[in-house]
């Protein structure tokens, strides 16, 4: 507890620090965690497989599911297969065959590396691309490939592990048997699990409530998808795209600030304690493999193996689908930044801890120490050396979104709003459906803003500057509102409930007004 304290506190400073440098946070805090692991007098920290995939993985992986728009989704499901199934199997075949020309792992234990490492993490590809002006469809593509290709990736573990721990020999029959239970069995779990926690959410209306249901549904669908031999992150990361997709339809406003709050912060600290862990646990298995000295240069040779594969699998792939969509000359630039976000992370690490000690005859697992610390090692470098480098090749490869484009998008959308709810007004005018007086008065208020909203996507370039002047101004009267307020509670006129129900509708005034 003291640890897990200890990782949060270092996690604000860091996350403050990321921000203010525009680097991402868990390059950042697997550093920190590195650095803090080789101060002396620091403890081994010894990080259980339970404490990785069953408290820390549902909430993460739901929450970057949640990210992944179904609509999206639709129109990247032919490249996603191919990452998520081709790419995977090349990958896990490569690194194989590299660690057993480079390392003293036997051959078997050679290839349940390389089904470790062979898929992206969605955890860490969430939380790198989470900050970047990717544009939507790239942005789905990479966030969808890393949640949907760990069936494939668990597939090839546990058989892999299978073949080292009891000696045996996997048929053709078993091995798809496995598959579809990890893959169908997961998926239909998903399904369940989304369709329930739908059914309860539709009928909660009390906040509370409904942020304990979205807090327990993760961990529902994990433990149950397990409970049958399926793949508890497939199901999850079903149950979190069905439901991000009717989030509107569930609740209510106040209950989606709510829930949105808590998710939020629940993610943060989960996701800085397990980055934390990952950078302070790698010390303490270098301690213990001292007598391997060549470990860097394995894990940097991985960490290539897996680039180079990447590139060689995702180019081409790029220009089938651009020809098939009808275009000519393929360009470079989404497949170089796409080939460039396959870090690996929480997804990797529990399945390496996860490794049992022993084989079925009860001798020691060979070479399970070096597997776990290989493993951390590529975790650490592709979190490192690709978390600080994206958002550069981002930016370099010209893909990137401008924040005026999705400031412009956003107010023409509220403007679009704006004249929808002046018709409705109208609507209610013609039939006397409410009080003439209340009509105007609302349709003043709307027309005001339909018109800062035109002036601020005209062509006039001071409608941005009276924009966010308004804003300023607006929040400037109601912070004069909140220290009024402040004044009436300390005089005694108002009550503290009063106080705070007055002080979160201010606070949602000014969230909702965003900043300059």
């Amino acid at each position: 507890m003291e640890t897990v304290l200890f990782l949060v506190i270092v996690a604000t400073v860091v996350a403050t620090f990321a921000k203010r440098l525009s680097v991402p946070a868990p390059s950042l805090l697997v550093v920190a965690g590195v650095l803090v692991g080789l101060l002396p007098g620091v403890p081994a920290i010894e990080v259980t497989p339970e404490i990785i995939s069953l408290v820390v993985l549902p909430p993460l992986l739901f929450a970057a599911g949640e990210e992944v728009p179904l609509r999206d989704l639709r129109t990247v499901w032919k490249p996603v297969a191919g990452l998520s199934i081709g790419l995977v199997l090349l990958s896990a075949a490569a690194v194989g065959g590299v660690a057993v020309m480079l390392t003293s792992v036997p051959v078997g234990m050679a290839f349940v590396l390389g089904a470790i490492l062979a898929s992206t993490d969605p955890v860490a590809v969430t939380a790198l691309a989470r900050r970047l002006p990717l544009p939507p469809r790239v942005q789905t593509l990479v966030q969808a490939e890393s949640l949907f290709n760990d069936a494939t990736s668990l597939l090839l573990f546990r058989v892999a592990l299978s073949l080292v721990v009891a000696v045996g020999s996997a048929s053709w029959g078993a091995t798809l048997g496995e598959f579809a239970l990890l893959a169908g069995g997961g998926l239909a779990v998903g399904a369940v699990t989304a369709f329930g926690a739908y059914l309860i959410r539709r009928r909660t209306v009390d906040p509370m409530l409904e942020t304990v249901i979205s807090l327990v549904t993760p961990y529902a669908g994990y433990v149950l998808a397990e409970s049958v031999h399926a793949s508890g992150v497939t199901a999850v990361v079903v149950a979190s795209v069905g439901l991000g997709s009717q989030v509107g339809k569930l609740t209510t406003s106040r209950i989606r600030l709510q829930v949105g709050a808590v998710y939020r912060t629940v993610v943060f600290l989960l996701e800085s304690v397990v980055f934390g862990l990952i950078g302070l646990q790698l010390p303490v298995l270098v301690g213990r493999l001292s007598g391997e000295v060549g470990w860097p240069f394995q894990a940097l040779a991985l960490v290539a193996t897996l680039l180079v594969v990447r590139l060689l699998w995702v180019f081409p792939l790029s220009i089938v689908f651009r020809r098939g969509d009808g275009e000519k000359r393929p360009s470079w630039r989404v497949p170089v930044v796409v080939s460039w976000a396959g870090a690996r992370g929480v997804v990797p690490l529990a399945a390496a801890l996860s490794l049992p000690f022993t084989t079925a005859d009860g001798s020691a697992l060979p070479a399970r120490d070096l597997v776990v610390l290989l493993t951390s090692a590529v975790i650490v470098l592709t979190l490192v050396v690709q978390g600080f480098t994206l958002a550069p090749l981002v930016t370099w490869s010209g893909i990137a979104v401008h924040p005026d484009a999705v400031q412009q998008e956003t107010t023409a959308a509220r403007a679009d709003l704006a004249k929808a709810a002046l018709a409705r007004l109208d609507q209610l005018a013609e039939t006397e459906s409410a009080p003439e007086f209340l009509i105007e008065q609302l349709r003043g208020s709307w027309q005001a803003r339909l018109d800062r909203f035109e002036a601020s996507n005209g062509d006039d370039p001071g409608g941005m500057a009276d924009t966010a002047s308004y804003r300023r101004l607006r929040r400037h009267l109601l912070s004069v509102e909140s220290g009024e307020l402040a004044r009436l509670y300390e005089d005694g006129a108002i009550t503290d409930g009063v106080r705070r129900q007055i002080q979160r509708e201010l606070d949602l005034e000014t969230t909702g007004l965003g900043e300059d």
